[in-house]
């Protein structure tokens, strides 16, 4: 598979939706995730990210416009013990509970699908991190997605990566581009570069989410031999 430059995949897709990006970084000492949210409705865009224990929520920006906040308002990182969940949606919770409950990231999934906005049923991703005692760690990726739109049949789709990398990690968003409906996200994850410190990452990320549509931002360098968890967030409301 051929490594992609994230700046270009994002700089060339108007409106992916929401996005996680998982990896190594390039000097190798740190396990690397990013989420990103954007908008196209006031209610969607009417949002920012506040930081939340190690975790971190979503939250109105001014809660005199909020109208529906099922879909909208949930906490996209949690962290449980040795692993960090990142995830589009209120299935954040789902995998915290069960896996608190010695259920697997896998199993916790099978209970959700797509959610229920419909025409566009948008997909669910969802990633998980899982640092290791020896300083290595593992992560993996899910969609959950209609049938071409289907509503009849959830698809479900996880990946797993063990050992990634220095500078390789792997991009799944919810669409495939702006459209009406929204087409969702096909394939694998995309194998990605990733390059320089958090500040460096955080600006290729937020500098190429398209501008009328990006909403918040964030990204967490874990390090691998101390656990330190250094967190970056950017909001265009402020």
């Amino acid at each position: 598979m051929q490594k992609l430059d994230i700046a270009k995949e994002l700089n060339g897709n108007s409106y992916p939706g929401r996005g996680i990006v998982i990896g190594r970084s390039a000097d190798g000492k740190c396990a690397v995730t990013a989420y990103f949210i954007m908008g196209r409705s006031e209610n969607s865009r009417n949002r920012i990210f506040v930081e939340d224990g190690r975790g971190i929520r979503t939250q109105a920006f001014d809660p005199s416009k909020l109208t529906d906040p099922s879909l909208i308002i949930y906490s996209p990182v949690r962290v449980l013990g040795n692993k960090t969940i990142v995830t589009n949606g209120d299935q954040t919770d789902t995998i915290y509970d069960m896996m608190n409950n010695q259920l697997t990231f896998e199993q916790a999934l099978r209970t959700r699908e797509f959610e229920p906005d419909a025409p566009n049923y948008t997909p669910r991703i969802s990633g998980i991190i899982k640092v290791q005692d020896d300083g290595n760690f593992n992560y993996a990726l899910s969609i959950l997605k209609s049938a071409n739109g289907n509503p009849d049949s959830c698809q479900r789709f996880t990946f797993t990566y063990k050992n990634p990398l220095n500078g390789e990690g792997h991009f799944i968003h919810t669409y495939m581009g702006d459209g009406n409906p929204l087409p969702s996200f096909e394939g694998e994850p995309k194998l990605v570069e990733i390059s320089g410190n958090i500040d460096e990452f955080t600006d290729v990320l937020w500098n190429n989410l398209n501008e009328d549509n990006k909403v918040s931002l964030f990204v967490r360098y874990i390090n691998l031999e101390t656990g330190k968890e250094e967190t970056k967030i950017a909001n265009k409301n402020k």
